[in-house]
């Protein structure tokens, strides 16, 4: 029988470790302390015989795990692409625990279903995508591609003839995928897991973006299927591609265009980035990831599909023992048939909960602030001895080197070490660069000024080199 008072001790002690934490995140160091085969060593060891309290368990995971955190939370976090968590994130994600509710089915778990659409309709609605349009919520950017991509696999493969749920991929007629030469590899990934293999790659301009007409060559120089994806934010610069002149070439030779827009869809949602994504919304497909620039708490990617059949019928299950929307084709679908997963959690709902606290002018202020933010950090340190700015800050990418590849490494592993800011390096265009990505909706002018001497404490420690 489920007692509720079981649960109390352990929740109450999940309270306080996390709130000393969220305490804590501010003032400290933002790198772990441990190393993965410290904290492993920690860990480890032989299971015990008998169990451990739940309380007791709880503080035991918190004392091991401290050391090997890293302060992603913190607004000198800079590394990769990850964004905070809001409040009414956090707070929603931890109902969502509680609630326990598989989230495929909306006879199942209608709160969840609703939560989803409403967020959904929100998404659309903000970012200027197709209203009627398929929203699914995935694991992360990687899945909501690899959806969007499998609905394009479906419908251009359908279009020649081919039956590829039926049929399979041997035999089938080969589907051209051509991309930016600056795509992340992520893209490459769900290709691969599609079976489509390597996509062709198109040439790019200095900032990354691709040349569209080099894709209108591409295409010219090939027949049969093709889908084209396109880039809504570089990794490295922060970049997008031109894509009404890009969705034009495609459309003249009946591709499919999906975007991959893991944070820089969210240019969208704000006007004085909007310009960034003009003629965007005439693609098929897009993949973007909740977790990064909306700072919704981890495991929330999204893929919104205009061809609300094919993503259904490439991703859609069914089973006597499920009961499915009776609505079938035509209303909202389950959760389910938008996502490569059945059972998951419901995901969306620190989603509604996020908009539903900022609004729509919330939603652009976080946006425009991120972009402010590192272009501030651009200005700031690239006004140090020896620092040069790579990209042009159009987002919230910034690409620095510091003279020559052994000086700009030494400057990220002071960094690393010195751990008031976390700046990762990175590769590009044939340069090591020091890389900073601004996604945290608590990144202030405070976080500029720690972060901006640490950069000119590591450039006093690697003069010479």
């Amino acid at each position: 029988m489920l007692r509720p008072e079981d649960y109390s001790e352990a929740l109450a002690r999940a309270d306080h470790h996390a709130r000393r934490w969220l305490g804590s995140v501010p003032s400290r160091d933002v790198g772990p302390r441990a190393s993965a085969d410290e904290a492993a060593e920690a860990f480890g060891g032989a299971l015990p015989e008998t169990g451990l309290d739940a309380a007791e368990t709880v503080d035991l995971l918190a004392g091991l795990a401290e050391p090997g955190l890293m302060a992603m939370g913190s607004g000198r976090f800079y590394g990769w692409v990850i964004g905070g968590t809001l409040p009414a994130g956090l707070a929603a994600d931890w109902l969502v625990s509680a609630w326990d509710q598989n989230a495929g089915l909306r006879f199942a778990t209608p709160a969840a279903a609703a939560a989803e659409e409403a967020a959904g309709r929100w998404i659309i609605d903000l970012l200027g995508l197709p209203a009627g349009a398929d929203v699914g919520f995935a694991t992360g950017a990687s899945m909501a591609n690899f959806s969007g991509l499998a609905a394009a696999r479906w419908r251009v493969l359908e279009r020649a003839g081919w039956d590829v749920n039926q049929r399979g991929l041997s035999g089938a007629p080969r589907v051209r995928v051509l991309v930016g030469a600056e795509r992340h590899d992520t893209v490459d990934m769900a290709l691969r897991l599609l079976g489509l293999g390597a996509p062709e790659a198109v040439a790019a301009d200095s900032q990354g973006r691709m040349r569209p007409e080099a894709l209108g060559r591409a295409l010219e120089a090939g027949t049969g299927p093709a889908i084209v994806v396109l880039q809504a934010g570089n990794i490295h610069s922060g970049a997008f591609d031109p894509f009404a002149e890009a969705i034009t070439a495609a459309r003249e030779h009946g591709a499919w265009v999906h975007v991959d827009g893991a944070f820089g869809l969210w240019a969208a949602a704000a006007g004085a980035t909007r310009p960034l994504v003009r003629g965007m919304d005439a693609a098929d497909s897009w993949g973007t990831d909740a977790h990064k620039n909306l700072n919704v708490p981890y495991d929330c990617g999204i893929v919104v599909c205009r061809d609300v059949p094919a993503l259904r019928t490439a991703l859609g299950m069914h089973a006597d023992y499920l009961v499915h929307d009776p609505h079938g084709d035509h209303g909202p679908g389950d959760p389910l048939e938008k996502v490569p997963e059945l059972s998951r959690r419901a995901r969306g709902m620190p989603v509604w909960a996020v908009l539903r606290s900022l609004g729509r002018s919330g939603v652009e202020s976080l946006i425009e602030g991120l972009v402010d933010h590192a272009q501030q950090l651009a200005r700031r340190i690239g006004q140090l001895p020896d620092a040069e700015v790579l990209n042009d800050v159009v987002f919230s990418q910034v690409c620095l080197a510091f003279g020559s590849d052994a000086r700009t490494e030494a400057v990220a592993a002071f960094l690393a070490e010195d751990g008031r800011a976390w700046m990762s390096g990175s590769r590009w265009r044939g340069r090591s660069v020091l890389r900073i990505s601004v996604a945290n909706w608590s990144s202030g002018p405070e976080d500029v000024e720690a972060s901006v001497g640490a950069v000119r404490d590591a450039l006093a420690a690697t003069e010479g080199l």
